[in-house]
């Protein structure tokens, strides 16, 4: 289990601004190119384990900043289809 949380995580410390993208119109995720840029570079700046429930709060609160809490609440449900 814990081979499949490292690439999990690796997967998503590695994601682009245009595969945020594509993923965020695949949920109906409002979401402009220049906020996943940011959020895509968020994620590649630091190692955050995505399973640890604090951290992904700490996460998901900085991303709001970036967008608004409403899209990071629904980055935060793309998210958790990754850990599933």
């Amino acid at each position: 289990m814990k081979f499949l949380q490292n690439i999990i995580n690796q997967k998503a410390q590695m994601m682009t601004g245009d595969e945020l993208l594509k993923y965020a119109k695949g949920l109906d995720i409002p979401l402009k190119r220049e906020e996943a840029e940011r959020v895509a570079s968020l994620l590649r700046s630091r190692r955050i384990d995505l399973f640890n429930e604090q951290e992904r709060v700490n996460l998901l609160r900085e991303i709001a900043a970036i967008t608004n809490k409403q899209t990071a609440d629904k980055l935060n449900k793309l998210l958790k289809t990754f850990l599933q």
